[in-house]
Parts: structure tokens; C-alpha cells; sequence
């Protein structure tokens, strides 16, 4: 479960928001060979920034691409167009972003991996992490983000060459 989680943080979609993932080959033909159309539940919440925050998917058409590699590895790509919008239910407060990537996850034979995104990308780091790695536990960045984890879906590095485009638990806070 963690590692599906991973998948979908870094796959240019929150882990909060990552649902029942449907496969739309008909959707998908126009992207390619290979590449798979997902459809998100538009119903999640996070309470990292210390407070709840629901998240709704506003466009969904990110089509991901899964690839083995002689080492056992699966590389997963992901390229779209996603939007969604956080909001605060205490206070009304609201912000949509649009998250749409790229993004290539490696989840190495032993679930450990890595993964790097360039576009723009949502993030939602547990406090722990977020302290760790001096960032906003919530937030949606432009420009590359990199990171590893270990064997349980545990990040061990977390480097942002981009910057962030909106600090999510300052705007609704």
C-alpha cells in the first residue's frame, strides 16, 4: 500500500487523492502504445499541515506507461494534464493548482527506488519529512524534484532544483 502511495505522490498526483485506477484503452490510443489512462477518486483528505484539507480533482487526463528492466526494475512514466483544488472545510479556503507533470518513477526488485519530476508537481510530505527536508508539508512545485526511497515507501532524500510555485498549508491556512 505505501508503495502505491509512492506511485501516485510522484506520478504527478497526490498520494491523498490516488483511487481506484481504472484502465481506458479506447482514452489511451491517442498517447500511444502502452500508455494507460487513470481516473482518480475526486475525494480525499491530508491533515499534514496540522489541519484537514480536502482534495478534488479538477481535470483529470494523466495517462501513466509502465516499463521492466533487465534488472528486475519498473520504471513508470506519467504525462497529462491534472488540476486540483484544496480546500480548507474550516475556514472556506481554497486553491487549485495545476499538477500536471512529468514525472518517472524507478521501483527497484526490492521496493526500494527513485523518482524525478520536472514539471509542476503536488507534494505531501508528513511533518517528519517536511521538517527534515525544510519544506511545507503541503505544496505544489515547478521546475525538477528528485527523491529515493527506501524498501517501505520511506523517503531517504528529497531535493527540490525547482522551486515552490504555492505553499498549499500558508494559502488555506
Amino acid at each position: 500500500m505505501r508503495r502505491f502511495a509512492v506511485i501516485v505522490t510522484l506520478g504527478a498526483l497526490l498520494s491523498m487523492i490516488g483511487g481506484a485506477t481504472a484502465a481506458t484503452p479506447a482514452l489511451a490510443g491517442g498517447r500511444g502504445e502502452g500508455w494507460t489512462f487513470h481516473v482518480f477518486c475526486p475525494c480525499a483528505t491530508t491533515d499534514n499541515c496540522g489541519f484537514p484539507i480536502n482534495a478534488t480533482q479538477d481535470v483529470d487526463k494523466v495517462f501513466s506507461k509502465v516499463l521492466k528492466t533487465a534488472d528486475g526494475s519498473t520504471v513508470f512514466l506519467f504525462t497529462g494534464s491534472a488540476k486540483i483544488t484544496f480546500t480548507n472545510p474550516a475556514n472556506g479556503k481554497n486553491v487549485s493548482v495545476n499538477t500536471s507533470g512529468p514525472a518517472k518513477l524507478t521501483v527497484n526488485a526490492d521496493n526500494s527506488g527513485s523518482f524525478r519530476a520536472t514539471g509542476r508537481e503536488p507534494m505531501d510530505l508528513v511533518p517528519a519529512d517536511a521538517a527534515r527536508f525544510r519544506l511545507p508539508a503541503l505544496f505544489a512545485s515547478s521546475g525538477p524534484i528528485t527523491g529515493t526511497f527506501d524498501t517501505n515507501g520511506n523517503l531517504t532524500s528529497l531535493s527540490l532544483q525547482g522551486h515552490i510555485h504555492v505553499n498549499i498549508c500558508a494559502a488555506l491556512g
